[in-house]
């Protein structure tokens, strides 16, 4: 999976993400994808900019979490998946990707 395949998945998933209300920024061992939900429809980059909360995660393992293979809370309390920021955030981030 490229950087540009990621933006456009994660596009697809937040495009109408209003329970959100926040920016959320995913930085992967591709890139990053920045989620401004602050506004409708969310508007979803590579821009590295500031966010209420940071998920530092490796593609593979946001990928076996997509497909339901890995367990966000698992990921979290493992280390595979770390949270800078707001956890109410990162917790409504998994609801809107599923």
């Amino acid at each position: 999976m490229t950087l540009q395949e990621l933006t456009d998945n994660i596009r697809t998933r937040v495009t109408h993400a209003d329970s959100l209300d926040a920016s959320a920024k995913l930085v992967t061992d591709l890139g990053v994808v920045f989620i401004d939900a602050k506004q409708s429809p969310a508007v979803v980059s590579n821009d590295d900019q500031p966010a209420d909360t940071e998920l530092h995660v490796k593609v593979a393992d946001l990928e076996r979490m997509a497909s339901g293979d890995l367990n966000p809370m698992m990921a979290f309390m493992t280390g595979k998946l770390k949270v800078k920021g707001d956890m109410g955030v990162a917790m409504k981030m998994g609801q809107v990707m599923g």
